[in-house]
C-alpha cells in the first residue's frame, strides 16, 4: 500500500471530535453569556468563558453572525422536537398548552438573546418554521374539538402569546427567571372556552406566516 492510499491519518478522526467538541463548548458558551451580558457581548467573553483561542472560534464561527444562526438552528431544532412529540400524542386535546409550557421552558433556559435570534432567522428555515406552526395549528383544532379551548382562538392568538412569553422572559429572566409562568397561566386561562365573544376581531395569520419581525427587514 502506498502513503497516498493509506486512509486517513491516525490523529484526523481525534481532529474531528475535537472540532466538534470545541464547537459545543463555544456554543454553550454564547448562551451563558449572553444571558448574562446579553445580545452585545463579544466573542471575546465567549471564547473566555469556553476555554479556547480566538482563532479556534473563528475556525468555528467566522463571526459572531455566524454563531448567532447556530444558536437559532439550535433553538429551533429543540423547539421542532419538542412540538413533533406533543403533537404525536395528544389524545385529550392537552397538546396545545404543554406547547406553550414547553416553549416557556425553552426560551427561559435560552434567554439572552432571544429578540436577536427572531430577527436573525435566515430563509434556509423557513420549512422547519413553518412545520412547527403547522404542527400547532394541528394542536389548536385538536384542543378546540377537545373543549379545552375557546373556539374562537385562532393561530395568530398562540403565536402572539408566544412573542408576549418571549419579550417577558427577556426582560425579567434576571429579576424575576419564573414570572412568565403566572403570565402563561393567566394567558391560558383567557384561552378557555368561555360563552361571552372576544370584543376584537382577530388578526389573520399572515403575521404567523412571516414572523414578526421577518427574517429580511
Amino acid at each position: 500500500m502506498t502513503e497516498s492510499s493509506a486512509g486517513p491519518a491516525p490523529g484526523a478522526r481525534v481532529l474531528r471530535r475535537d472540532a466538534a467538541e470545541n464547537r459545543e463548548r463555544l456554543v454553550h458558551a454564547a448562551w451563558e453569556v449572553f444571558a448574562e451580558l446579553g445580545p452585545d457581548a463579544g466573542v471575546e467573553d465567549i471564547a473566555r468563558r469556553a476555554g479556547v483561542g480566538m482563532g479556534t472560534l473563528y475556525r468555528r464561527f467566522p463571526t459572531k453572525e455566524a454563531l448567532v444562526l447556530a444558536l437559532h438552528e439550535g433553538l429551533l431544532d429543540e423547539m421542532l422536537a419538542h412540538t413533533r412529540e406533543t403533537a404525536a400524542d395528544d389524545p385529550m386535546g392537552r397538546g396545545l398548552e404543554e406547547f406553550l409550557w414547553d416553549m416557556g421552558a425553552v426560551m427561559s433556559s435560552h434567554h439572552g438573546c432571544l429578540s436577536r435570534l427572531w430577527r436573525s432567522a435566515p430563509p434556509a428555515t423557513g420549512e422547519r418554521r413553518k412545520e412547527l406552526w403547522d404542527l400547532v395549528g394541528r394542536l389548536l383544532r385538536q384542543a378546540q374539538r377537545a373543549g379545552e379551548v375557546r373556539d374562537d382562538l385562532t393561530l395568530t392568538d398562540v403565536y402572539l402569546c408566544v412573542l408576549s412569553l418571549r419579550g417577558l422572559i427577556e426582560d425579567t429572566a434576571t429579576q424575576a427567571p419564573n414570572a412568565w409562568r403566572r403570565h402563561l397561566s393567566v394567558a391560558l386561562a383567557g384561552f378557555a372556552p368561555a360563552s361571552r365573544p372576544l370584543d376584537h376581531r382577530p388578526v389573520d395569520d399572515s403575521l404567523v406566516e412571516a414572523g414578526v419581525p421577518a427574517w429580511n427587514r
